[in-house]
């Protein structure tokens, strides 16, 4: 069985529904789509998406409004879906999906950005901290776990136009970069970086100064594998070709008994 997967944060789902959301998924074929930034409450929820009757759709909404928010569209049938780490700082914000399947189980997180001031830098900190915990939980549990979602840090001077030039500014700073150093250590596998080593692959850009057409950008979305079942990632990469957001999605292809 094969499946494509994709992660994406459309920066706003009503938005990226003006802009060909809908018929990017169905050309494209996906068979789980994690879209992060939907910014949506419940009774919110756009009545196009019922041109997407084949998903099962899962949500996870922000307490406050026109914030954050996840969703999970699924062909596969899920055994399980949660939307709480269990600590009530972080299970408010929207943020977090982890779908249990037959084979593997899915976390499509938003994670989040440590802008604002140093306050929202250590919280970004404890919900990294907690995130590895919970996905060392999940793993124990002997099913193959990928993670996948907009990480916020972009990882190597190579996963960004101008690293030179960010080193003082979330999002590449190495305490943040020091927590995917600490992931790559427990055995967690960028699934990207498995196939293609090379430069100038972003999945985020400034809506400033022009920055996609001149591809000045960050590699910040990732999927993430445990690396006992990387092996059922058949393919990853970036869908630098889709438009509609400030980030393209990033995707893997898996092959599964």
């Amino acid at each position: 069985m094969k499946l494509t997967l994709w992660s994406w944060n459309v920066n706003g789902l009503r938005a990226v529904l003006k802009k060909d959301f809908i018929d990017t998924i169905k050309r494209a074929n996906v068979d789980i789509l994690g879209i992060q930034e939907t910014k949506l409450q419940e009774h919110q929820i756009p009545e196009e998406l019922v041109e997407l009757s084949e998903y099962n759709v899962f949500w996870s909404h922000a307490q406050r409004k026109g914030y954050s928010g996840t969703a999970l569209f699924s062909k596969p049938k899920l055994l399980g879906f949660e939307t709480v780490f269990g600590v009530e700082e972080f299970d408010t914000e929207g943020r977090i999906n982890i779908a249990e399947y037959e084979h593997f189980i899915l976390f499509n997180i938003y994670f989040p950005n440590g802008g604002q001031g140093d306050e929202r830098l250590a919280y970004k900190l404890r919900f990294y901290d907690k995130a590895l915990e919970v996905m060392q939980a999940k793993r124990a549990m002997g099913k193959a776990v990928l993670v996948a979602g907009d990480f916020n840090t972009a990882h190597k001077e190579i996963d960004l136009a101008r690293p030179k030039e960010n080193e003082t500014i979330t999002g590449f700073l190495p305490i943040e970069r020091a927590w995917l150093d600490k992931i790559v250590e427990h055995g967690w596998v960028d699934t990207f970086r498995k196939f293609d080593s090379s430069g100038e692959q972003y999945s985020w850009w400034s809506y400033r100064a022009g920055a996609r057409p001149r591809n000045i950008g960050w590699r910040i979305d990732y999927f993430f594998v445990d690396k006992e079942h990387q092996g059922i990632v058949s393919n990853a990469g970036i869908r630098q070709d889709v438009m509609g957001s400030d980030h393209c999605p990033v995707f893997v292809e898996l092959t599964l008994p």
